[in-house]
């Protein structure tokens, strides 16, 4: 097996089937950098499909770094409401507010300094450049190294092959279309080698995969279990005499920072409150969370504001929060 070949064979079926995507530039660098940044990060942990009813919506109102740069905080959160991660709208904001300071609004193009800025993990970094300047640098994901996998079927404990794994995927890499290379090695992931039913039939890459249409292409590569832990608790719906729901700016660092909230604890804190007999669940990545709602009447509340049912919508919350809105 050349590696020259598998290379070129992925191309040329990048030019037929590639993904069209908003943020997807064919044939090269793309010629605006901050349209990769910010699809770099919206993609971080989160599907293509989900990002898309995002996306150009989120550029319509930001379509410069300077505009988001100079945006506030709680309006991109506004922006970014239902895409999760909060803490990536934030590093998204400070990564602006960088370039525009200490860049002249123009991103870096090297590896040291782009991995200075916030929200660019090894990943992110290695796909910023490759995307945005069609530098040869080497993308691996999830999708990656289940194709490097299967390809040459390594059947160990993924956690024991990242080495081989990444040496692999730098090899393959194109040094002349590092860009269209990136995508269509995403391409092939996502929609050729998928984790269950890969379509090993129209895959660019049959003739020279060991694992291609064997029974057990499904179990490689061989990943560790994740268990999801779960929360109990209960969430305080606090109205005055005006039936005002009181909110809460979230202060605490961590998954939710900066966003608006009902009051909430693991321990049943308000005694004289009354159960609603509703409840709640959502998945925080591994977390499954599920909060009791629970009714209290006040004039007053030091821990907040009150704000009308109505305008509710004015503030930025999590999934989570939107969701016990409705139930109430």
């Amino acid at each position: 097996m050349e590696k020259e070949e598998l290379t070129l064979a992925l191309l040329n079926w990048y030019k037929g089937n590639g993904r069209i995507l908003p943020w997807r530039y064919k044939g090269g660098a793309h010629p605006d950098p901050y349209v990769v940044f910010v699809s770099e990060i919206m993609l971080q942990q989160t599907t293509v499909a989900t990002v898309l009813t995002y996306f150009e919506r989120f550029m319509r109102r930001f379509p410069t770094v300077q505009d988001l740069a100079q945006a506030s905080q709680d309006e991109i959160y506004a922006y970014w409401q239902g895409l999760g991660y909060y803490a990536r709208a934030r590093s998204l904001h400070q990564t602006a507010q960088a370039v525009c300071s200490q860049y002249g609004g123009v991103f870096p193009h090297t590896r040291s300094e782009v991995s200075k800025l916030k929200g660019f993990g090894p990943y992110t970094i290695a796909s910023f450049l490759a995307l945005a300047y069609n530098l040869p640098e080497t993308v691996v994901d999830g999708n990656v190294m289940r194709i490097m996998c299967r390809l040459n079927r390594w059947t160990q404990p993924l956690d024991e092959m990242m080495l081989q794994i990444r040496s692999f995927a730098a090899e393959l890499t194109s040094e002349k279309q590092p860009a269209d290379y990136a995508s269509a090695i995403m391409d092939l992931g996502a929609t050729v080698c998928t984790p269950k039913k890969p379509k090993c039939h129209v895959c660019p890459w049959k003739d020279y995969c060991q694992s291609a249409n064997t029974d057990n292409v499904e179990q490689i590569p061989q990943r560790a279990k994740m268990t999801k832990k779960e929360f109990n608790g209960y969430v305080w719906v606090i109205k005055n005499q005006h039936n005002e729901v009181l909110l809460r700016k979230r202060t605490e660092k961590g998954l939710l920072h900066g966003l608006y909230e009902l009051p909430w604890s693991e321990d049943k804190i308000y005694q004289r409150a009354q159960d609603s007999g509703k409840s709640v669940s959502h998945i925080f990545t591994h977390i499954k969370m599920t909060l009791k709602i629970m009714l209290i009447e006040a004039k007053t509340c030091d821990d907040g504001f009150f704000v009308p049912l109505e305008k509710m919508h004015e503030y930025p919350m999590s999934t989570l929060m939107k969701k016990i809105l409705h139930k109430i």
